[in-house]
């Protein structure tokens, strides 16, 4: 993986706009079809300030590699489509803390034209079984959202977040004609003690399915959850992880599932940074006013790499879900513009592949003021 640096996102409204921003981000190999030839064509839709998570289109600049870590060295993305409510009145909103995802593939079964599938799920409370998926076309300002299904009978807590292509040549080999994943990492070990990950293929039940439909899903990677008796977890897990993103690049033959995202270091437990355990009944702050949440002695900026032969065994039936552990872990912080403190959380965000020129896009939350930056490597 070569980094090639990074680039910034335009201003706008602060309650729609980048600001507090990057939860959802997707490649579309046809956007931006005037946009200069500079090795990066196509376009990225993304997601907007987390209170509302609505959806823009941008352009892709050249990303810059700048020395000092200072994005006024970096080059600006254009607005292809502004900020707009792709949900269309599909289920409740706001949701507690949400998650979302979004993933472009082109026309499959009986559609004429490529969708933007779309996941939104509340990090807990009601809901946790609820409809969460559904597909939008790619115009923003009429998208003719449908929807929204639930994920065969899995919770919300492994299912509602994660979306990316599953490459052809895989799919078709071990989970015909689902060319869609879907899945979810929940911190305290709810619903799973490290990510998980789902085939499916939605326009197999219709076009679009009925909502409230129930699609049918292949397990790939599925954890015990911190209920379930056994305890078969990722390697080095830790309740404080936070695994936000995941694609599955492919170089020629080659191919890797990856999941972006913080991993705790060291000790971890639940209340306060400053080490405080807190247990029922909880008091009413930590000592210092920061975050009561689950915490580690440090984080780091990581990307993980599953053996997508691991993946196959288990869709096969050959293997437990919870059986794939990654093969190695790339320290991405030394690339970051926004890491400053060994227990600063949230080093980065959403994540997007350009299969045919091997760029994984990687978005690093409140790197240019309130706004996230968005860096690229290049998979040789």
């Amino acid at each position: 993986m070569v980094y090639l640096g990074a680039f910034r996102l335009p201003d706008g409204r602060s309650e729609i706009g980048w600001d507090w921003g990057g939860s959802a981000l997707t490649y579309y190999p046809d956007g931006d079809p005037g946009g200069p030839t500079d090795g990066f064509p196509g376009s990225l839709y993304g997601t907007g300030n987390d209170q509302n998570q609505w959806v823009s289109e941008v352009g892709i600049p050249e990303p810059v590699i700048s020395a000092g870590k200072n994005p006024k060295d970096l080059n600006t993305a254009t607005t292809l489509q502004g900020f707009s409510d792709i949900r269309g009145g599909l289920g409740e909103w706001p949701l507690e803390i949400p998650r979302v995802d979004l993933e472009y593939l082109p026309a499959l079964g009986e559609q004429t034209a490529g969708k933007l599938y779309f996941a939104w799920a509340p990090h807990m409370g009601e809901g946790e079984t609820g409809p969460t998926h559904g597909w939008a076309d790619l115009d923003l300002s009429d998208p003719h959202s449908a929807g929204l299904w639930r994920i065969d009978d899995y919770w919300n807590y492994v299912t509602g977040d994660y979306l990316f292509a599953i490459p052809g040549s895989w799919a078709d080999t071990y989970a015909p004609g689902k060319h869609l994943a879907t899945g979810r990492f929940r911190d305290g070990g709810q619903g799973a003690q490290g990510p998980s990950v789902f085939a499916v293929s939605p326009w197999e039940e219709g076009n679009p399915p009925r909502s409230g439909s129930t699609i049918p899903a292949v397990p790939l990677l599925l954890y015990d959850s911190v209920t379930d008796p056994g305890a078969h977890t990722l390697d080095g897990y830790h309740h404080s992880d936070e695994w936000s993103g995941a694609a599955w690049p492919t170089s020629g033959d080659r191919s890797a599932l990856v999941f972006v995202g913080t991993k705790g270091t060291g000790d971890n437990w639940y209340g306060c940074a400053d080490g405080t355990v807190w247990e029922p009944p909880y008091p009413p702050a930590c000592p210092d006013g920061g975050e009561r949440g689950w915490w580690s002695t440090g984080f780091v900026g990581q990307i993980l790499f599953y053996d997508p032969a691991d993946l196959g065994a288990v869709a096969r039936g050959n293997a437990p879900a919870w059986d794939p552990q990654p093969y190695a872990a790339m320290d991405i912080d030394p690339f970051l513009f926004h890491v400053d403190a060994r227990q600063q959380k949230y080093h980065v965000g959403a994540v997007a592949f350009d299969r045919a020129r091997g760029l994984l896009y990687v978005m690093e939350p409140h790197a240019d003021g309130d706004k996230p930056l968005v860096h690229a490597w290049r998979i040789d």
